[in-house]
């Protein structure tokens, strides 16, 4: 089995799974056990400053080769695996030359990755796709990143034909509960500029971001006893429901937008008839629509409460992350320097904006300008997960490119 691919299952079979409920960092403790794992697999490398930290980050340094003075680049990816579906003993299927028929998942036929979902998985023919079981997600998300990154640091240690800069290796815990670098320390990092590897198909070079809030309202109601309620009572679960279901469904929701529309989206709903609270993920491509979206919900809300004589409510508004654009555009060599590295695998950039958002977006606003690169992980966060071997080595290519691309450069 090829490294890369040995490393890959191996590391998918550890449950890291986070916990967005949890108020611990990180989220779960077992995230812990795969960067000691590849804190101990760099050091076991020759990489002198190879560690996890109290926090669970990995970080690591391959120190330059060149006689130039090379921006340090830093490549990132995190361990941890979405909460939507189970990571608990992931088992890993090698489907080798793959033939372009549906893929039944072996330990439940009802889970069936067809290529009528899924029409990426017909460019892939004659390659070799790892997905999961059947029970569980696969983890490629994000497991496919740390798997490339790990990999290219084994060829720069062994090969110092490959010239390069310092580079520096981030793993981060918690990314998909939306707090991946709540405690990285940059100045430790000592990065100036950074690269995820967490993108989808082969040749995808991401730059942009939905910029992000989050929004809460609370719905006080008027409680009274239900069987001396007549008059009294306004029930927080109503006006809730009302609320909901006078926001616009046909536009600015999740299951009716693409590419760069923007969305009001309720993610949860809780509580009893003296009071309700609704969250909600507000997000658009233009930060400054973020506040539009915000004063729609608002209005929406206003005249349902003015509905319900007695009732009120409270509505706060927190910043979650921004588009990384706004800061990628100060710094284009970034991009461009990857774009390059693309081509010159003999592979087409491909550039579009992420209906979501990834560690490089809040790094990039702490100073660190980080695009998203390429693995191959695709139908991620669901047991139909799978990723090409093939679509992996390319991204390590890439990453070797880059690096020679920002050390010609240098002076």
């Amino acid at each position: 089995m090829k490294p890369l691919v040995e490393r890959f299952m191996r590391y998918v079979k550890i449950d890291t799974q986070s916990d967005p409920e949890s108020n611990t960092f990180p989220s779960t403790e077992k995230q812990k056990v795969l960067s000691a794992m590849l804190a101990q697999e760099l050091t076991n490398m020759g990489i002198a400053d190879a560690h996890m930290d109290e926090w669970g980050y990995v970080y690591a340094t391959i120190p330059s080769n060149s006689n130039k003075k090379v921006p340090v680049i830093c490549f990132c990816s995190h361990v941890d695996t979405a909460p939507d579906c189970s990571g608990t003993g992931v088992k890993p299927i090698l489907h080798e030359q793959y033939d372009g028929h549906d893929i039944v998942l072996p330990d439940d036929n009802a889970q069936v990755i067809r290529t009528k979902d899924h029409p990426y998985l017909l460019k892939k023919i004659g390659e070799d796709i790892i997905t999961a079981s059947g029970l569980t997600l696969l983890g490629a998300d994000n497991k496919a990143g740390v798997a490339v990154i790990m990999e290219l640091a084994s060829r720069l240690v062994n090969d110092p034909s490959i010239v390069h800069g310092d580079l520096k290796i981030l793993f981060t815990p918690d990314e998909e509960v939306g707090r991946g670098v709540e405690h990285v320390d940059l100045n430790k990092l000592g990065a100036d500029f950074g690269y995820t590897l967490d993108g989808s198909e082969l040749g995808s070079l991401e730059s942009e971001t939905f910029s992000a809030d989050g929004v809460e309202v609370v719905i006080h109601g008027v409680i009274a006893h239900p069987g001396a309620a007549k008059g009294k009572l306004v029930n927080a679960i109503k006006v809730a429901a009302d609320f909901l279901a006078a926001i616009p469904k046909s536009t600015l929701a999740p299951e009716v937008t693409e590419g760069r529309e923007g969305f009001i989206h309720p993610t949860d709903i809780k509580g009893g008839a003296e009071s309700a609270a609704v969250k909600f993920i507000i997000r658009d491509f233009e930060t400054s629509q973020l506040a539009h979206h915000e004063k729609l919900l608002e209005d929406v809300l206003k005249g349902v409460i003015a509905r319900y004589p007695g009732s009120s409510y409270a509505l706060q508004v927190k910043e979650q992350y921004r588009n990384m654009r706004e800061v990628l555009d100060l710094h284009p060599q970034v991009v461009q320097h990857a774009a390059d590295a693309i081509r010159q695998s003999g592979i087409e950039p491909i550039s579009l904006p992420v209906r979501g958002g990834t560690d490089g977006s809040r790094l990039s606003f702490m100073g660190l300008p980080c695009p998203n690169i390429f693995t191959g992980e695709m139908a991620l966060h669901s047991k139909h997960e799978f990723v090409s071997v093939q679509d992996m080595e390319r991204s390590v290519e890439v990453l070797v490119r880059l690096l020679q691309n920002w050390e010609a450069a240098a002076h």
